[in-house]
């Protein structure tokens, strides 16, 4: 019998509009939260450019994505002098046409993007949308039909409107609930007819973790708060607004799916030693508590016991909890690059560099050029547990390996890294599926094609299988050519995965 995944599978690639879209300042788009930051390396951070009350101009370190408006701060501001490089990205707001037929021509079922929310509200609190914003993305959308390729739609991606950072404190007030519900229905209004999968707040559970970039929280600003209760504030608001665009996007369109997404970092004890055995259990906990709340559409106990024993006092209006409860998620999708071993102890022990955060590097298994370990046993692992926790269907929406690539003489771009990275990680969601009896709806890598990479805001990190012409500093044509990888992927697309599987 041939090999090959379940009849439907939906394979395609995934982005980001801040990584990808540019056109920043065209088409009536406001400024969003990710203008004012500039290029970085690993070696060198990128930085928040501002404006002081005297008009002295700052660029301030951004360690970690967790920077913002330092005190003494007035506004942020794009200077002159430093790169931002998702202003232009690698520009599909002027290829978009360019990438979807070659889209197309790898045989893509399902095309995984973000609107831009200040490309629809660009303050965030307008009175009304704007119809240059919307139109471009019907015209994506028109564009990945006419190809027979599904979208699937983040709704917020890393990107608020920067007027909800100064103005309201972003997602800590309550009022941007009504904000993003507001922009929710006009989406999901307009494209009812247009986008079958949906997807809430990309890498929900990533507010803990980088609280600026994900819920616009200025720490400054919280002075005397206690800052964890504050993050948890802004989480539980988006919470209830990722239960209400399931309300809506339903109502709009019963057929359509609404989907969460979380970071799978899936953590090792670095011994068998039973305090290394119990720290990786409670570190995965602190990513599972997100997922467990959207699913099941209720905190988790432990979660509340945190609460409890933390201090954390989390406001709540009188229907939050039934409006969870009564709007949980349709299906379950992750972003998947890495596994990481933790131990009680890390006191001399080995770190390595992984998806959003440092862990204990695991020995047994080889790292990529930016010290993210290769694991794609680590793939099969999250499947399986993550079906086995929630029992809905499973979406891998972000898979990839970020390299430089090189270009040689003829033009060609080999990159067999990259090829050997995605077909071993395909090879392990097969098991999962047949193995281990794992529901998993459809798998887009990232990147399709070349973008930022949101860690650095570098392009020499590149992910796609098709390379753009851009260098770190924005120099290059933006010609689009296809590296080696694109063949491999259309055949592994056009075969539904037998022509890995039976090799």
């Amino acid at each position: 019998m041939v090999k090959k995944f379940p009849e439907g599978f939906l394979w395609g690639g995934a982005v980001a509009a801040n990584q990808y879209e540019g056109g920043w300042n065209e088409g009536g788009r406001g400024p969003a939260l990710t203008d004012f930051t500039t290029g970085g390396s690993v070696k060198e951070p990128r930085k928040v450019t501002w404006i002081d009350k005297d008009g002295n101009v700052h660029a301030t370190p951004q360690v970690h994505f967790d920077d913002a408006l330092p005190e003494g701060g007035d506004h942020y501001a794009c200077l002159d002098d430093y790169l931002y490089p998702n202003h232009e990205g690698t520009d599909f707001y002027h290829h978009y046409k360019e990438d979807i037929k070659l889209f197309a021509e790898m045989g893509f079922k399902v095309f995984r993007l973000s609107i831009a929310w200040s490309r629809i509200f660009p303050n965030g609190d307008d009175k009304e949308p704007n119809e240059e914003g919307l139109k471009f993305y019907d015209d994506i959308f028109d564009e990945c039909h006419k190809y027979g390729i599904e979208p699937l739609v983040t709704m917020s991606h890393y990107e608020p409107p920067i007027n909800l950072v100064l103005n309201y404190n972003g997602w800590y007030d309550r009022e941007v609930i009504d904000m993003f519900v507001k922009y929710v229905d006009v989406i999901t209004d307009r494209y009812k007819d247009k986008v079958k999968y949906w997807l809430t707040f990309n890498e929900v559970d990533s507010m803990i973790r980088h609280p600026y970039t994900t819920g616009g929280l200025v720490r400054d600003r919280f002075e005397g708060k206690n800052f964890p209760e504050v993050i948890f504030q802004a989480m539980h608001h988006q919470f209830v607004a990722s239960a209400l665009a399931t309300k809506i996007a339903h109502e709009k369109n019963p057929d359509c799916k609404v989907g969460c997404m979380l970071t799978k970092l899936t953590y090792y004890p670095y011994t068998c030693k039973p305090e290394d055995v119990l720290q990786a259990q409670q570190d995965m906990r602190s990513t599972y508590c997100y997922s467990d709340t959207q699913v099941f559409g209720e905190y988790p106990a432990y979660l509340l016991t945190k609460f409890k024993n933390e201090g954390l006092n989390i406001k709540m209006e009188e229907h939050d909890l039934e409006i969870m409860k009564k709007y949980p998620v349709d299906f379950v999708s992750f972003s998947y690059y890495s596994s990481s071993c933790v131990a009680a102890d890390t006191k001399g022990l080995e770190m390595s560099a992984g998806n959003t955060e440092t862990a204990i590097k695991n020995p047994y298994i080889p790292s990529s050029d930016w010290g993210w370990q290769i694991d794609p046993i680590g793939l099969r692992i999250s499947c399986v547990d993550l079906y086995d926790r929630y029992r809905k269907p499973l979406f891998i929406v972000e898979n990839g390996l970020g390299a430089k690539d090189t270009v040689e003489a003829d033009g060609s771009i080999n990159d067999d890294y990259r090829i050997d990275y995605l077909r071993e990680h395909i090879r392990q969601m097969y098991k999962a599926i047949e193995e281990d009896g794992v529901e998993l709806m459809g798998y887009t890598t990232w990147a399709p094609i070349d973008l930022l990479s949101n860690s650095t805001n570098q392009m020499s990190k590149r992910y796609g299988f098709i390379y753009v012409d851009v260098d770190d500093y924005g120099n290059g044509t933006y010609k689009r050519s296809k590296k080696k990888s694109y063949d491999w992927y259309k055949e592994v697309i056009a075969t539904n995965g037998s022509s890995i599987l039976d090799d």
